[in-house]
């Protein structure tokens, strides 16, 4: 009879067991049509939640998906678009002819020489003079004029491509920054749930009397640590976010994809092919190159000067009772004022020397910015190929062998934990490591003109 009261508790036990939390009574079961509703809707939803917009799944995975965004949404390089184009627009206008002039001239408003009431209106005057007059440059100076502006122009297109340059890297290097965010974030996870689980074991042990209270607590205390270093990795990368979208000219919480693993670093890179992209390519380089160009323009110009300009007119003279007569004029501006001339011209050379010096200066900082980055990014290779052959193997063997002794007894919990920080500690700085790695290789794409 017990034996009977056992079986049916236990069955009542497993029947209890299988019933599931989302369990309805029969009674309230949903109809075969109610059914198809909910079904349709989920999928339905299931749908629109796949599709979503266009560019949200992989807006984000990539720096070129960004940096093709920003081409067309940063306001920054759309100013900087539109300055050039204007740039463009003065070369046309600058070699055409000023505009005529058109003048009415009264003589005799008064009419006193007729006896008549004054009046303003032509023909009814002593005698009415119709002018016009086209101013024209010296020889030459239309054509300066238009050179100058194409130098502007070139010059302005120069300064779009170093905006845009300086654009780019620094979307690149905010991605690689929320790139290794990211990475860290899933080690910082992957280091909380290892602990995790070694708290679980440690207090099976505590309650069994095989160790003492100290170990439990000092496991909870890098627990705690861990989650706090895992709030602030979340934090650091909800910011990095917000700064792409910030140059990509969106909100600062619209959603951005998870980012992919990089292209793999090359694993040479050759000094002198380098320096001389840089020297040839810089975007900063090539604009204070375009400076000289101006200024070379606006030299000429200014001795050009010394030349008079002139005018050509034609006049139609109208007397009240008379008959009417032509005149044809001719002007000439007369350069009395030297000294002023002279003042312009040296400015003028003033300005080529700093257009050259600029040139020089963008060369050496181009050249002394790119062998920094170069050195950074051979000593990051070297230590990434030591932290990813050497020492992290070494590090993942110490830890595996210190749970193993765990396991038989040999070692106690405190080896454990330091083995389990060591390689989290080795993981980190391999991850920052190829970060600071990565950003040398973005500012040597930068000075090399890479980004167009």
């Amino acid at each position: 009879m017990a034996k009977g009261l056992r079986m049916r508790s236990t069955a009542c036990r497993n029947r209890f067991s299988m019933k599931s939390i989302f369990a309805a009574p029969s009674s309230h079961l949903p109809r075969p049509a109610t059914l198809a509703l909910v079904l349709a809707l989920t999928l339905g939803s299931g749908g629109a939640w796949s599709q979503g917009s266009p560019d949200a799944p992989a807006l984000g995975a990539s720096p070129e998906t960004l940096i093709d965004h920003a081409r067309q949404s940063n306001p920054g390089f759309a100013a900087a678009r539109a300055e050039a184009l204007a740039a463009q627009e003065r070369v046309t206008p600058a070699g055409a002819l000023p505009d005529p002039t058109f003048e009415v001239e009264l003589m005799d408003a008064t009419n006193t020489m007729n006896g008549r009431s004054a009046s303003l209106l032509p023909g009814q005057v002593g005698e009415t003079r119709y002018r016009i007059t086209q101013p024209l440059p010296g020889w030459g100076k239309r054509e300066l004029a238009v050179k100058a502006a194409t130098a502007q122009a070139t010059q302005a297109d120069a300064m779009r491509d170093t905006s845009w340059a300086e654009l780019a890297a620094k979307i690149e290097t905010l991605w690689l920054r929320y790139y290794a965010a990211d990475r860290e974030h899933a080690l910082t996870r992957e280091g909380l749930t290892l602990l995790q689980s070694l708290e679980q074991l440690s207090l099976a042990r505590y309650e069994l009397g095989l160790l003492p209270q100290q170990a439990v607590l000092r496991m909870q205390r890098e627990i705690t640590a861990q989650r706090l270093a895992l709030v602030e990795v979340e934090q650091r990368r909800k910011g990095l976010a917000a700064g792409l979208n910030g140059l990509l000219g969106r909100a600062h919480d619209a959603p951005l994809a998870p980012p992919d693993n990089p292209a793999p670093l090359p694993e040479r890179l050759e000094a002198t092919v380098l320096f001389e992209a840089a020297a040839s390519a810089n975007p900063e380089v090539n604009a204070a190159g375009s400076g000289i160009d101006v200024a070379s323009a606006e030299r000429e110009r200014t001795y050009r000067n010394r030349l008079p300009d002139f005018a050509v007119g034609v006049r139609n003279n109208r007397p009240y009772e008379g008959k009417a007569s032509w005149d044809v004029m001719f002007e000439v501006m007369i350069p009395l004022q030297q000294s002023s001339r002279r003042a312009r011209e040296r400015e003028a050379e003033y300005m080529l020397l700093a257009a050259e010096a600029r040139r020089e200066d963008a060369r050496a900082r181009t050249s002394g910015e790119l062998g920094s980055a170069w050195s950074m990014y051979v000593q990051g290779r070297e230590t990434l190929r030591l932290l990813q052959h050497t020492l992290l193997p070494q590090a993942q063997a110490t830890r595996d062998a210190s749970q193993a002794a765990l396991a038989s007894g040999k070692v106690d919990f405190d080896s454990v934990i330091e083995a389990e920080r060591q390689l989290i500690d080795i993981r980190t700085r391999q991850l920052q490591t190829e970060l600071e790695t990565r950003l040398a290789l973005t500012e040597i794409r930068k000075l090399t003109g890479e980004f167009k």
